[in-house]
């Protein structure tokens, strides 16, 4: 690809609330702003779930959508490559063990949820509803849950690796699998926008790999889709 500035989005907590739809206005406003402009989709839901949240337009605009990780390619609502990665009866017993055991009480769920390329694993259970997302999140702030299941899974499973993503699950797949695959396909200046570049969460992988490449790139932490408005009106 031509050397230039490739604009990268996670999608839960960067362009929509988590699990919930874009703003119309932010919508708008991003369909405008992504003409002429090289601009990627990188997250670790499904294709379904991302064009739920972001609508169709914006996923057949971007000039490509990187789902599971980066595990499953779209361009212009062609498939590009994809890496199965099946549920193994081990990691299942693990998982298994990790809900009868958990602080958290209330489960709702789909639990393990299966993805190309990825596993998507929450005690909750993405069956949810929002209000008790909200709880968990909370919660798990201060419990610290996610981290300490994705500690336990990669010292049982070293192949494997495990990280936080949106408010109440951990994506798992083959380790160098993450949202880093990414970076592979492209040359020239990297804009990152994540809301989970911490170590430890699934945007992570990207700022690790960019440092250590000294690439030249520019990362934009944010909270949530307002941030990301506010950085990419100030871009414009």
């Amino acid at each position: 690809m031509n050397k230039k500035i490739h604009f990268l989005f996670d999608v839960d907590g960067t362009l929509t609330p988590s699990r919930l739809p874009i703003d119309p206005k932010f919508k708008t406003f991003f369909l405008t702003w992504i003409k002429d402009k090289s601009v990627y989709l990188i997250t670790g839901s499904d294709k379904d779930k991302t064009i739920e949240q972001i609508g169709i337009e914006i996923w057949k605009n971007v000039t490509r959508a990187y789902q599971s990780c980066g595990n499953q390619v779209w361009e212009k609502g062609n498939l590009i490559s994809e890496k199965p990665f099946p549920l193994s009866k081990e990691l299942n017993s693990f998982f298994q063990n990790i809900l009868t055991n958990t602080k958290w009480e209330e489960k709702y769920g789909n639990h393990i949820e299966e993805r190309v390329g990825l596993i998507n694993f929450s005690t909750i259970g993405r069956n949810c509803p929002q209000i008790e997302r909200e709880k968990y999140y909370k919660w798990d702030k201060i419990a610290r849950e996610r981290e300490i299941i994705c500690k336990k899974l990669m010292e049982k499973f070293p192949e494997l690796e495990a990280s936080v993503g949106g408010q109440i699950s951990i994506d798992v797949h083959p380790k160098g699998a993450n949202k880093s695959q990414i970076l592979n396909d492209l040359s020239g200046e990297i804009y990152f926008f994540g809301d989970k570049t911490e170590k430890g969460g699934n945007d992570y992988p990207i700022v690790e790999r960019l440092n250590k490449e000294k690439r030249k790139f520019k990362i934009f932490t944010v909270t949530d889709p307002e941030k990301t408005l506010e950085i990419l009106q100030k871009l414009n």
